[in-house]
C-alpha cells in the first residue's frame, strides 16, 4: 500500500501539462508546451541561480559596483592618489627638460662646463628667490594680525553672540595642543597625507611657502577667516572659490596641522564650535 502511494506521487510530480495556443478563427493548433511539476520547478530554480551569477559578475567586474556603499570612499582616495603621482611626474619632467637645456647649453659653447649648477641648486636658489619675493607681504600679514592680538587680549575668551552656523571639522584626526591666550589655535595629529577640509563656503586668499617645508593657507568665509599652518600640499590657487566640506589641501607627513578660526578679527576656539 505504501508504495502504491510513492509511486503515486511520483507519477503526479512526473506527469506532464500540455499548454497550447490555437487560433481562434480556424481552430488549429498555433503552439504548445509540454511540462511536468518537477521540470518547473527545476526550470525555476535554475533561472536563480542563473540570474543571480550574472548579478555577481556584473557587480565584480563592471564600474556598477561603484555604486555600492563602501565603493565610493575608495575611489576618491585613489583619485587623490593619482593627481599627486601626476604632479610628481610633471614636476620630474620639468627637471628633465631643465637639465637638457643645460646640457644644449654646454654643447654649443653658451655656457662653460665648470660654471654648470646642479639641478639641486636650481631648486634651492629658485626656493630662496620666491622666499625673498614673499616675504615683505608675509611679514605686513602677520605684523597685522600680531597687532590685533595685542589689542584684542582681553577678548581671548570671546564673549559677543556667534550666529548658529555648520562648521565642517577641517581634518580628521585627534586634537593634542588645545586652544589657549598663549596660542590662539589648536594642533591636531592626524595620518600621513590626510584631505584638509574647507570649513565653511569661502575663498583662498592667501598661500605662502613657509622655510619649514611647510605651507600656510588663509580662506575667507564671509565674517569668519580659517588659518591653516604646517601644511604638506596646497590644492587650489589663490582666488579659488570653495563649498563647505571640500578638500582644499594635504596634511604634512611630520608635523601636526595647526588651526585658527577667526570672527571679526576676533579668535575662537575652533574646539566651541566645531565637534572633534
Amino acid at each position: 500500500m505504501k508504495n502504491n502511494k510513492q509511486d503515486t506521487w511520483w507519477q503526479r510530480v512526473n506527469y506532464k501539462y500540455r499548454l497550447s495556443l490555437m487560433n481562434e478563427d480556424t481552430l488549429v493548433e498555433a503552439w504548445h508546451i509540454k511540462a511536468s511539476r518537477l521540470g518547473v520547478v527545476v526550470l525555476l530554480t535554475l533561472s536563480f541561480f542563473l540570474t543571480m551569477g550574472i548579478l555577481a559578475v556584473l557587480i565584480i567586474f563592471t564600474p556598477l559596483r561603484n555604486v555600492l556603499p563602501g565603493y565610493s570612499d575608495s575611489v576618491r582616495q585613489q583619485l587623490v592618489d593619482e593627481s599627486i603621482a601626476v604632479d610628481s611626474l610633471s614636476n620630474q619632467v620639468a627637471l628633465q627638460a631643465q637639465y637638457i637645456d643645460i646640457l644644449k647649453q654646454v654643447l654649443q659653447g653658451e655656457v662653460k662646463a665648470d660654471t654648470v649648477l646642479t639641478l639641486d641648486s636650481m631648486q634651492i636658489m629658485a626656493r630662496t628667490r620666491l622666499l625673498e619675493a614673499k616675504a615683505e607681504a608675509t611679514e605686513e600679514f602677520i605684523a597685522q594680525y600680531e597687532a590685533k592680538e595685542k589689542e584684542n587680549l582681553h577678548l581671548f575668551s570671546v564673549q559677543q553672540t556667534i550666529p548658529m552656523m555648520t562648521f565642517f571639522k577641517p581634518v580628521q584626526g585627534v586634537v593634542v595642543v588645545p586652544y589657549s591666550k598663549v596660542q590662539p589655535g589648536i594642533e591636531i595629529s592626524t595620518p600621513k597625507q590626510t584631505n584638509i577640509c574647507s570649513v565653511l563656503a569661502g575663498t583662498v586668499v592667501f598661500s605662502t611657502y613657509e622655510i619649514n617645508n611647510t605651507y600656510t593657507l588663509v580662506l575667507q568665509h564671509d565674517e569668519y577667516m580659517t588659518i591653516y599652518k604646517n601644511v604638506g600640499k596646497v590644492l587650489l590657487p589663490v582666488g579659488t572659490r570653495v563649498e563647505a566640506g571640500a578638500t582644499i589641501a594635504m596634511t604634512s607627513s611630520e608635523k601636526p596641522l595647526y588651526f585658527e578660526l577667526w570672527h571679526h578679527g576676533n579668535p575662537i576656539n575652533p574646539e566651541e564650535v566645531i565637534t572633534f
